[in-house]
């Protein structure tokens, strides 16, 4: 194989990693963000605190109940958190 062949190749599989990659970061991103405005919502008091983007980030891997868990022990509502972290893996 020639090289210029090979390199061509190698950066076009390059930019269509690069592009994939950009391409779903925003949507993670979106999602904690989504959970954490729900719970600033309720809570009024300015930024939410670390265990509570934890919590969510926490959803975003899936684990719902560990997401609600993380929320009430921060000192969000049950139900608050509930609808928080349903929207965290969406």
């Amino acid at each position: 194989m020639r090289t210029s062949t090979r390199i061509a190749g190698v950066l076009s599989g390059l930019a269509l990693a690069v592009g994939g990659v950009a391409f779903t970061a925003p949507a993670a991103h979106a999602d904690v963000t989504a959970c954490i405005n729900q719970v600033e919502r309720e809570l009024q008091g300015g930024e939410a605190p670390d265990s509570i983007r934890m919590a969510c980030y926490v959803g975003l891997t899936g684990d719902q109940a560990k997401c609600v868990t993380g929320l009430t022990d921060s000192g969000v509502t049950n139900g608050t958190a509930t609808s928080a972290c349903r929207v965290a893996p969406k």
